[in-house]
């Protein structure tokens, strides 16, 4: 079976993770040489209104990233409802989810022309909050989902079942639902396992665990986990480090694989995931934990 043709692209958002300065100058950068390449580009400050309106509109069928993991994050929230492919050129500290450097995208921008790049598709959570059986809002979580304590010191108790039967109770400071892709981010740093990233699994991490489970849990395919708030202080809910949504005590969480993938356009052969891990991790000890923290 011949194996299907890889899109040709036409108008790329090239989004900076600021309104000016060095990001919005490599951003305006990035545009002018696809321009020169025959691809219309434009320009555009993420975090104002115009980018996902755009984005949603169909506009785009290529976005690039200029920034940290952080704006990674973010802009896979606005492609993969949208189908879109994401590119990432580093403006942050580690990059682990990035391809290209400064130094290096002059290079290999132009062999998206060539069709010299792989699609890596990435699954994703997609989590749901529920409030005396009403849906109190959905998401979609390229990394993860945290339930875990606010601002009072004390450990939160969350009722976790899978797949409609009882699972365990936690005592904890938090629990992490993480992707694949977010293995190597907070729930890395919580001490949970690393996933393939080709993989379509949720893992389970209790962060400082009281008394209770402590091991991380590995999901199957198509597993449905809810988390009910039984006890103790209320708690909040994160998704990829962004805004925390409050949670009262009788909510519940469902989280499941969502029906999104997103799509990293790449350029390295797939067999370079364990190397970079290790590199980024020898480099730079708090790696672990910055995608979650959103650079």
């Amino acid at each position: 079976m011949a194996k299907p043709a890889k899109p040709t692209f036409k108008h790329a958002a090239v989004l900076s993770r600021a309104a000016d300065g060095e990001p919005m100058e490599q951003a305006r950068q990035v545009a002018a040489f696809l321009s020169g390449l025959g691809v219309q580009a434009s320009p555009l400050y993420m975090h104002a209104a115009e980018a996902p309106e755009r984005v949603a509109a169909g506009e785009f069928d290529l976005i690039i990233a200029v920034g940290g993991d952080g704006t990674m994050l973010r802009a896979g929230h606005l492609c993969a409802p949208a189908g879109i492919p994401l590119l990432g050129i580093n403006e942050g500290s580690f990059g682990f989810l990035i391809e290209l450097e400064r130094a290096t995208w002059r290079e290999y921008l132009p062999r998206l022309l060539s069709g010299e790049y792989r699609l890596e598709p990435r699954m994703l959570i997609h989590v749901e909050l529920w409030r005396a059986g009403q849906q109190i809002g959905a998401w979609e979580a390229v990394n993860e989902a945290m339930l875990g304590r606010g601002r009072l010191a004390r450990p939160v108790h969350l009722a976790a079942s899978l797949d409609g039967q009882p699972l365990t109770t936690y005592v904890a400071d938090g629990l992490i639902i993480a992707t694949a892709t977010g293995s190597t981010a907070y729930a890395l740093a919580a001490g949970g396992p690393v996933l393939p990233p080709e993989l379509r699994n949720m893992v389970l991490v209790p962060v400082a665990a009281h008394l209770s489970m402590e091991r991380a849990i590995v999901l199957a395919e198509g597993a449905v986990i809810r988390v009910e708030m039984v006890r103790g202080v209320e708690p909040v809910l994160t998704i990829d480090g962004q805004q925390p949504i409050e949670v009262r005590l009788g909510d519940w969480v469902e989280l499941r694989a969502s029906s999104y993938s997103l799509n990293f356009l790449r350029f390295r052969d797939p067999g370079d995931f364990y190397a970079r891990l290790l590199h980024i991790m020898d480099n730079h000890p708090a790696a672990s934990a910055a995608a979650s923290e959103g650079q």
